[in-house]
């Protein structure tokens, strides 16, 4: 739809030139650039709104004891535990300006109508985009710190999740027992495989930040131990050869950000805390659950509307008001990441932020 031009002038309202069924096909058909935690946390679509998350018990095998011949198989119990949490409602809107209304319906020419139409759609993507961004900061806050906390911009409530992270699991340096990697008495290695150790899986991998990662880099207690000396600037692909021997994880960095608006500003945020050390295995550690919108439910009362057409997050453009006349572009997805590896990770804070 996109690119093509269209005779705005047939359509009767704005309604009608980007219906819903076209709007939902371009959000479907679109190809956003992927985030970090969309290979850590995979997207699921469900019909409930209600997460149960299962934790899967440890991924260690439960011994099953030798018995005779003619006896009955000895009776074992699942380790799962579960946790019922409602999914969270993310929604942004833009509103076309009375002047761009005018211009969609009434354009001089071709060109005016084909610019006219792409900015409803280059909205449309900014609005589709903030809320993949919020689904992937939640995602990356259960990832590195256990604990999902979702402020609802209208009512200011705040909801936390807890994901139950084991305390066994988790290690803050920046306390008076620690000592934290920016010190040169520091043994980052020792910790790591400390850490590594009280997994009750294998770590193989670990995500972190760049700060924390050029701080290993740069530590002379890490240096001796991959070279024997100091003096050696670190490389990648030496210091992925030396953990793999050790068998320890290798190290990857996230450092991508986002902007949150506060009032008339934008203010630029982490997905990833910068402080956030975590060992995590090969297997995913959880997943991004989508449901089922308060707009998606409405909007499959059109019967223009397919239900196989709509993606994980439900875009639309809309009336509302009459004196000024409002036009708005919205975006919707009700969503929370599922985290049943929760057990399987070990979240370690290394360093203290100014």
């Amino acid at each position: 739809m996109r690119g093509q031009f269209i005779n705005l002038q047939r359509f009767a309202s704005i309604a009608e030139l980007f219906s819903q069924p076209d709007v939902l096909d371009y959000v479907r058909n679109r190809q956003y650039k992927p985030f970090m935690g969309d290979a850590l946390f995979p997207a699921r679509r469900t019909q409930s709104l209600k997460l149960d998350q299962i934790y899967a018990g440890n991924r260690i095998p439960v011994i099953a004891h030798v018995s005779a011949f003619d006896t009955e198989a000895e009776i074992g119990s699942r380790q799962a535990d579960k946790l019922s949490l409602e999914l969270a409602l993310i929604k942004r809107k833009m509103q076309l300006k009375e002047e761009d209304l005018i211009a969609l319906q009434s354009p001089r020419n071709a060109a005016e109508a084909n610019y006219m139409q792409s900015r409803v759609f280059d909205d449309i993507d900014s609005l589709v985009q903030g809320v993949l961004a919020q689904v992937e900061k939640m995602s990356m806050d259960a990832l590195a710190t256990g604990i999902v906390e979702v402020i609802d911009p209208d009512t200011k409530q705040k909801a936390t999740f807890d994901y139950q992270v084991p305390a066994a699991h988790k290690a803050d340096l920046t306390g008076k027992s620690g000592t934290t990697w920016d010190n040169d008495s520091a043994d980052p290695i020792k910790d790591i495989t400390d850490w590594a150790d009280a997994m009750d899986v294998t770590g193989t991998r670990v995500l972190t930040s760049k700060k924390i990662y050029r701080l290993l880099t740069r530590n002379a207690n890490v240096l001796k131990a991959v070279y024997g000396t100091s003096t050696r600037a670190l490389g990648q692909s030496d210091f992925d050869a030396f953990m793999q021997a050790q068998g320890l994880p290798i190290i990857r960095t996230y450092d991508d950000k986002y902007n949150e608006q506060v009032g008339n500003t934008l203010v630029s945020h982490r997905y990833f805390p910068e402080d956030a050390f975590v060992i995590m295995s090969d297997d995913t550690p959880g997943e991004k659950v989508f449901g089922p919108t308060p707009d998606e439910v409405t909007g499959l009362n059109d019967p223009a509307v397919q239900k196989q057409s709509i993606g994980n997050v439900f875009a639309k453009v809309y009336s509302a008001g009459e004196d000024p006349v409002g036009v708005w572009e919205k975006a919707s997805a009700v969503a929370l990441p599922s985290f049943p590896g929760a057990n399987e990770v070990f979240q370690a804070k290394p360093i203290k932020l100014a």
